[in-house]
């Protein structure tokens, strides 16, 4: 007796979730200084200036965190 598999392929893709928010963190490579974890990459970014203002740290680590889901391309 020999068995047949048929395979069938769907399309998908990843989103973004739609109920989550991304967050936007940084912190410093130089000292461990870390921004304020904020919804919007601008006030993160004017953070990580005036911290480089204070010390004269420019190197940054910056994290962008979001929620994804893979779902079937319409």
């Amino acid at each position: 007796m020999s068995v047949r598999a048929a395979m069938r392929y769907v399309m998908h893709r990843i989103t973004e979730h739609p109920d989550t928010d991304v967050t936007f963190e940084a912190e410093c490579l130089h000292c461990g200084w870390k921004a304020t974890p904020a919804d919007d990459s601008a006030s993160v970014d004017v953070e990580c200036m005036s911290h480089t203002g204070r010390s004269g740290h420019a190197g940054f680590r910056r994290i962008r965190t979001s929620f994804a889901m893979v779902v079937r391309a319409e």
